[in-house]
This record gives structure tokens, C-alpha cells and sequence, in this order.
């Protein structure tokens, strides 16, 4: 993921012919991820960080990107972002690893 907007800029632009071939399937996940998303207990940025762990630990490199991006522009730092990777190692173990110190170089490159 060295080259972090690139990549992420590839996986909006698969997520756009998606939705341009299931317009009511994308739709309705974009429902679902306002919801998931709107400040509640947490912060979007919160949640956003929330959704890296689980990408992280489920080993989603495009799924990293987005949120990475997202929790960025919801205003996360990098503390936060190294704390959640921590608890996704502690989750996910040696995979997790290895997704976690993608994300953060890919985090370190979104700038």
C-alpha cells in the first residue's frame, strides 16, 4: 500500500462500476453505512478507526484505504489509529500484523 491514493483511488473507482451495475444494492449499503456512521456514543472519526480494526483484522487492504481516508477527513490522528491497530493485532494476530503496519504506512501516505 505504499502508494496509498492510488490505490485508494482505484478502489473508489471499482466501488463507482459497482454501483453504477447494482445502483439499488449500493444504495441501500450506503444507507447502512450512514447509520453506522453518524455520531452516536462515538464520533464518526471514532468509528471510522473502528471499521480499520475490523478491515485490518479481516484483511481487507481496499476496505483499510476507505476508512483510513474516512477517519482522516472525520479528523482521527494517528495515536488513535495506532491504538485501534492494537486492539486488531490483539483480534486478528499475525495477519493483523502485517494489515496493521500496512495501514499505518498507508495512513503516514494519504497526507
Amino acid at each position: 500500500m505504499s502508494d496509498a491514493k492510488t490505490n485508494l483511488a482505484a478502489a473508489k473507482t471499482r466501488l463507482s462500476g459497482l454501483a453504477k451495475a447494482t445502483p439499488a444494492l449500493m444504495q441501500s449499503f450506503a444507507g447502512i453505512s450512514k447509520v453506522a456512521t453518524a455520531p452516536g456514543q462515538f464520533s464518526a472519526a471514532q468509528k471510522e478507526l473502528l471499521a480499520v480494526a475490523i478491515s485490518v483484522a479481516k484483511g481487507c487492504e481496499d476496505c483499510i484505504l476507505y476508512h483510513l481516508d474516512a477517519a482522516r477527513r472525520h479528523g482521527a490522528d494517528e495515536a488513535a489509529l495506532v491504538e485501534v491497530l492494537e486492539v486488531a493485532v490483539e483480534m486478528g494476530g499475525g495477519p493483523a500484523v502485517m494489515y496493521s503496519a500496512k495501514a499505518l504506512d498507508a495512513w503516514r501516505n494519504l497526507v
